[in-house]
């Protein structure tokens, strides 16, 4: 008899040699980039809350069932179009396997992921990931999906409701119950750094190849990192106006101040739906000065607690955060002249 593992690589590859003829989108290739060093390892063993309050244990699950995460958005259209699929994909599950919707928690609140749920009637489990999930499943693009077998291992990484998400979640269904070795918890997702903490020492690489020192003895002027997306003024002019809104504001803003010359400025791209590609288009279409790098893995949003953009964060001479700027402030032409000239 063939190996399970053997089988579910098959179905997976049969499905996907059948979707070949259909071009595939950036999304999913950003997904196959995020999931190409994750299959077959041990999935994380995360503790969760849902937004009703349930505690969902997902190291409880492997062994006994399969896992069928799914990360997404209120503000993302292909989230919203194969939402009617997710919804299918749990009422059908059975007792094989546990479905879960994880919000990204980036530029959304509880308020409109409930909202959202109710509007589109979805049933399923609901949590707002702070970060570890996107951390340990290389979150690069909305919807990710994530498949996860009965042993407790990553089965499959995608982004289309396609025939390659229905083979694998028809796979890990299809595999047999087997005992999986119980490991501690994962730990939390590192240290976060707040107003009055002391910035780490950081040198993360910019655009054009540079480094940008955090903590720099030979350039001690203040610094300013300014938290953005490429796509924020485009992508959202539509669905969500008011942020889109901010973005430019900030934008604006930032490009007026940005000649000041006693303070250093970065901007950092979230690497959520963004490539270097996106945001050298987005530096030459606005025109934008001040350096920039992509923050494709998401550990800088992260370690400063950045949910939601445009975010600009104020750091002292002596390399303490001392404010942040956040995206209703953008509203004020002079809230971000302000929290640079005190600096």
């Amino acid at each position: 008899m063939m190996p399970v593992s053997r089988v579910l690589s098959t179905l997976i590859l049969m499905a996907g040699a059948a979707a070949a003829s259909h071009a595939t989108t950036s999304g999913e290739d950003l997904a196959d980039a995020a999931g190409r060093p994750l299959i077959g390892k041990p999935a994380p063993r995360f503790v969760l809350k849902s937004i009703d309050g349930d505690t969902i244990d997902l190291g409880r699950f492997y062994g006994r069932q399969a896992v069928y995460l799914k990360f997404w958005a209120t503000w993302c259209v292909p989230c919203r179009q194969q939402m009617p699929h997710f919804q299918h994909a749990f009422e059908t599950a059975g007792p094989d396997m546990a479905v879960i919707a994880v919000n990204t928690g980036f530029n959304d609140s509880v308020d409109a992921v409930q909202t959202y749920r109710t509007r589109l009637g979805i049933t399923m489990p609901i949590v707002i990931d702070d970060g570890r999930l996107a951390a340990a499943f290389g979150l690069r693009v909305t919807p990710q999906h994530i498949v996860i077998g009965r042993d407790g291992r990553i089965l499959y990484v995608g982004h289309l409701a396609d025939a390659r998400l229905d083979a694998a979640l028809s796979a890990a269904r299809a595999e047999p119950a087997v005992a999986v070795e119980r490991e501690e918890r994962s730990a939390a997702n590192g240290r976060r750094y707040g107003v009055g903490d002391p910035v780490p020492e950081l040198s993360p690489t910019t655009l054009d190849g540079g480094r940008f020192q955090f903590r720099d003895a030979a350039d001690p002027r203040p610094i300013v990192l300014v938290f953005l997306s490429p796509w924020c003024e485009s992508y959202l002019a539509k669905s969500r106006p008011a942020a889109a809104a901010n973005c430019r504001r900030m934008r604006e803003q930032v490009s007026e101040l940005g000649s000041v010359n006693g303070v250093r400025w970065l901007g950092i791209a979230s690497g959520l739906w963004a490539t270097p590609e996106d945001l050298h288009d987005y530096q030459s279409k606005y025109g934008v000065a001040l350096p920039l790098t992509l923050d494709e893995s998401g550990a800088l949003f992260r370690q400063f607690g950045v949910t939601e953009v445009p975010l600009a964060v104020m750091i002292d001479r002596q390399g303490r955060i001392v404010g942040k700027v956040a995206a209703r402030d953008t509203r004020t032409a002079t809230a971000l002249r302000r929290a640079v000239d005190a600096l």
